[in-house]
Order: C-alpha cells, then sequence, then structure tokens
C-alpha cells in the first residue's frame, strides 16, 4: 500500500464524504448540483452509495465537491 500524505481523500470511505456532504448542505442542495437521480427522489445515503460505487463519474463529482469545501474552509471529515 502507497502512503499518500498529501491526498486530502487518503483514508476517507465514499460514504463519510457522502456524509459530511448530505450534512453540511442536504440532499436538496446535492440533486440541485448533481442531477442524479438517487439524490432527489427518496434520496439515502445507502442508495446513493450503490449508484456512486458503479458509477465513477458520479463519485468524481462527490470528490470533487468534497475538496472544493476543504479549500474553502468547511474543515475534514
Amino acid at each position: 500500500m502507497t502512503d499518500q500524505p498529501h491526498n486530502p481523500l487518503h483514508g476517507l470511505t465514499l460514504e463519510a464524504i457522502l456524509t459530511k456532504l448530505v450534512e453540511r448542505h442536504g440532499w436538496e442542495a446535492l440533486g440541485e448540483r448533481i442531477r442524479i437521480r438517487c439524490f432527489t427522489h427518496d434520496p439515502t445515503i445507502k442508495s446513493s452509495l450503490a449508484f456512486l460505487r458503479r458509477n465513477p463519474w458520479a463519485r468524481q463529482k462527490i470528490e470533487s465537491w468534497y475538496l472544493y469545501d476543504l479549500r474553502r474552509g468547511y474543515g475534514g471529515a
């Protein structure tokens, strides 16, 4: 396993990232910013994780938003 001391996502699970974004912004904001059904119709962490794990493009959008929040000073997970 390779150390990644400068990677802010290292050691974070997708679930932790998604949970933090939902806590900060809410499902409605996620659905407005990233137009995917799992955020706009009866959203749950479980269903959203399943979708994000099957669709790398969507996971990348979530990770990018999380990194953007970090740069804006929202803090870590």
